[in-house]
């Protein structure tokens, strides 16, 4: 094939790309499903609020249950397996943080009423 500047191409692969490591596995399809119930707990939140009908609301209410559920249940999973892990924090650090946001509770509409 002549040299044409006007063609992309990933330069490792010749014509057809390549997948670089194993095909997919279970952590990748948990992942995925992880992600989806991320996706749709925000969706259906939204949707939830803005439904017109108390039918429609109840209806999508409990279907964003079921999906908050869903994602806990994937999370849950993925940490099992040691797939999804977290960072300890110092003491220290942490009491800093909620000093700087603890002039917040001042902004909200009805004091008192959040802990």
């Amino acid at each position: 094939m002549p040299h044409n500047k006007n063609v992309i191409q990933n330069p490792q692969s010749g014509s057809l790309p390549t997948v670089k490591g194993p095909q997919i596995n279970d952590r990748d399809i948990l992942n995925d499903v992880l992600a989806t119930e991320k996706y749709l707990t925000d969706n259906f939140n939204i949707f939830a609020r803005e439904a017109s009908y108390a039918n429609l609301h109840s209806d999508v209410e409990s279907i964003l249950c079921d999906t908050h559920k869903a994602a806990r249940d994937s999370f849950n999973a993925m940490f099992q397996r040691g797939w999804y892990k977290f960072e300890g924090v110092d003491k220290q650090k942490l009491q800093q943080t909620q000093q700087q946001f603890a002039n917040y509770q001042t902004q909200f509409p009805y004091p008192g009423t959040l802990q």
